[in-house]
């Protein structure tokens, strides 16, 4: 049986909640953002960009958010509904707020980084009043991302959301998703983070984001992952994902399996946009049944084509495209099961 499953019955798949912004991507590579005269527009914040990932993967999304009042604006408006993804629950800024705007850099073919601008910004003036009660409950699953924590009527709104998720049984995954901007103290962050943790059902988060959440230093190494695991298992969460760069991540699940996830070797461009499409095809696969190693193999190989990509949302892949790579790739072993208490 699956660690999770989901109520059929309801008639869409994923809504998410928070973040959606504009990328600039440099079209002349390998060098810092003073040395650039060109940039690509694409939509882009990881919930803009998860929504596009599992809607290309077939799935029906919906997106609760607020948009600026003017022609990028449009831009995010116009781009979801021509894929499909409805935008019925998405707000306009009343009071000149504009869209956040993030321009990436790529230093060398090793290197890159992100600069964002977030003063002002749209997105976090989507309102309690902005979320409808029967929309929660016509899906199966509900996506929060973290940085729509950060500043109020955002927050509240998020946790209206997951008030109606928990009253309607939607799922409810919380993407830890850090930015410092907006957050006026790490005391809040853990406030906010632990609080949405304790009320999730699956948490994807760095190990330096798990940190955050339990007040504790960003570099701090104990208590080990399987520990905070276990403590938002017992809260009620089905799987705990803690993400360690380089070295992979662990997936804890509620019937006390883990399992190591390791990244498939490619020809890397970027290093920014990966854990958008990982998360994607993740929750595609739960969706769709699968056990929890298929669908973190699924989201690894998915990731891994992203990041070869120059953009982040136009490059998310079909389930068929993801396939083909998995078996070009067929000899990377990218998922094994531990011992719950191995340590990476």
């Amino acid at each position: 049986m699956p660690v999770i499953t989901f109520d059929e019955s309801k008639k869409r798949d994923v809504v998410l909640i928070g973040r959606v912004t504009l990328d600039f991507n440099p079209n002349e590579l390998n060098r810092t953002l003073d040395k650039v005269k060109t940039f690509s527009m694409y939509l882009g914040g990881s919930p803009g960009n998860m929504a596009v990932g599992i809607n290309k993967l077939g799935k029906s999304v919906g997106f609760i958010g607020c948009v600026s009042d003017d022609q990028f604006g449009d831009f995010v408006i116009n781009y979801y509904n021509e894929r499909g993804i409805d935008t019925t629950q998405m707000t306009r800024a009343k009071h000149g707020e504009k869209m956040g705007l993030t321009f990436t850099e790529i230093k060398s073919p090793t290197e890159s980084s992100i600069l964002m601008y977030r003063d002002c910004v749209a997105d976090m003036q989507i309102t309690p009043q902005d979320v409808d009660e029967q929309y929660i409950a016509d899906t199966k699953i509900l996506i929060v991302s973290g940085t729509a924590l950060a500043a109020s009527p955002s927050r509240e709104a998020c946790f209206m959301a997951v008030r109606y998720a928990k009253k309607h049984g939607t799922r409810v995954i919380f993407d830890i998703d850090y930015r410092p901007y907006s957050w006026k103290s790490k005391e809040e962050i853990s406030i906010y983070y632990s609080l949405m943790a304790s009320m999730s059902d699956v948490i994807i988060g760095s190990r330096d984001e798990v940190n955050l959440t339990e007040g504790l230093d960003e570099e701090a190494t104990e208590p080990a992952d399987h520990i905070l695991a276990e403590k938002y298992i017992a809260l009620g969460n089905k799987i705990v994902i803690i993400k360690h760069g380089k070295k992979g991540s662990i997936a804890y699940t509620a019937d006390k399996k883990a399992y190591k996830v390791e990244s498939y070797h490619i020809k890397l461009l970027k290093s920014f946009g990966g854990g958008d499409a990982y998360g994607s095809a993740f929750v595609y696969g739960l969706l769709a049944g699968w056990d929890v190693p298929t669908a973190l193999q699924h989201g690894t190989a998915h990731a891994a084509m992203v990041v070869a990509s120059h953009s982040c949302s136009e490059a998310m892949q079909t389930v068929e495209q993801i396939d083909a790579f998995m078996k070009e790739h067929a000899d990377e072993k990218v998922i094994t099961e531990l011992k719950w208490e191995d340590t990476l």
